[in-house]
């Protein structure tokens, strides 16, 4: 590979940096601080970072078509932002325990937002992975403890998901049409000593590329043989999401996070909570985009 990580420029540290997504028509990355309840778009083009404000705190951020720019899970529901960070809530946040907010989520192939919670003291099976079409959220796996990295094959036939403490990517085959999952399977069995999988994202050739929490690194899997592809060394212990980006999809951007470190380990690891880039020779696949609105 030959290329090492590098922070990106003008960018800020985050407490809980993750959700990174590319947005296809925009051209730009969108990131957030989950704890800094922040909402953040990096241009690399003018190489500049906005950053909103989201008043609690923030799970995810998803691309959106027409009305919104994108759409955000906060704890009091889930949004769409347009202008200048300017919030509409879509639907409140689901009945659950409380304490649970959402945590990590993406759009699949067909435009609906699939965004999982958590329990913000980590309760086992407290939370649910959901789907919302732009009218009501259903639950789509019930009983997770921290619902995490999720993507589709680029047939779309096939859904991968993580829920962190499983220290497992699973796979269901799943129907673009109705959007119902089936044969939950494990296709990839993680190392307990590689650290925890967090967020995920996939490449052009089906290869599943995943943030290790507690692992310093992106690891690559190939999820039809369970192994170990290639690995990518971050100078930060905690690494939350990555996503392709770019005009061609061969940059490879990681957030990482600095929350529950002590000062011992920040003076280790400084650069924690940054965001990183990498050129890889492998293209991504385009982000599936919010479409809610448009039926």
């Amino acid at each position: 590979m030959g290329q090492k990580v590098e922070v990106v420029k003008n960018t800020p540290a985050a407490i809980l940096g993750e959700g990174a997504v590319w947005h296809p028509i925009e051209k730009v990355l969108y990131w957030v601080d989950i704890t800094g309840e922040k909402l953040h778009c990096y241009d690399p083009v003018k190489n500049e970072n906005k950053t909103y404000p989201m008043g609690s705190m923030i799970g995810t951020v998803v691309p959106a078509i027409g009305k919104f720019s994108v759409v955000v899970a906060l704890e009091s529901g889930i949004h769409g932002v347009s202008g200048e960070g300017v919030l509409q809530k879509l639907t409140g946040y689901p009945k659950e325990m409380q304490n649970n907010r959402f945590n990590d989520g993406k759009c699949d192939p067909a435009g609906r937002f699939w965004v999982g919670t958590m329990n913000k003291n980590v309760v086992k099976d407290a939370g649910n992975l959901y789907a919302f079409d732009g009218h009501e959220l259903t639950v789509k796996q019930a009983n997770v403890t921290i619902s995490n990295g999720i993507i589709w094959s680029t047939d779309g036939q096939t859904m991968y998901y993580i829920d962190t403490p499983e220290f497992a990517i699973f796979a269901y085959d799943f129907d673009l049409e109705t959007g119902n999952l089936s044969n939950r399977r494990v296709a990839v069995k993680i190392p307990n000593q590689l650290g925890a999988p967090d967020g995920m994202t996939i490449d052009s050739e089906g290869m599943l590329w995943v943030a290790h929490w507690g692992g310093k690194a992106v690891i690559c899997w190939n999820p039809e043989s369970g192994e170990q592809i290639q690995r990518i060394e971050i100078p930060a212990p905690h690494v939350t999401s990555c996503a392709f980006g770019d005009e061609n999809l061969q940059t490879l951007y990681i957030t990482t996070a600095r929350e529950g470190m002590t000062d011992q380990q920040l003076q280790q690891y400084p650069l924690s909570g940054s965001l990183f880039k990498i050129q890889l020779d492998e293209q991504g696949s385009k982000a599936g985009i919010f479409k809610g609105w448009l039926d």
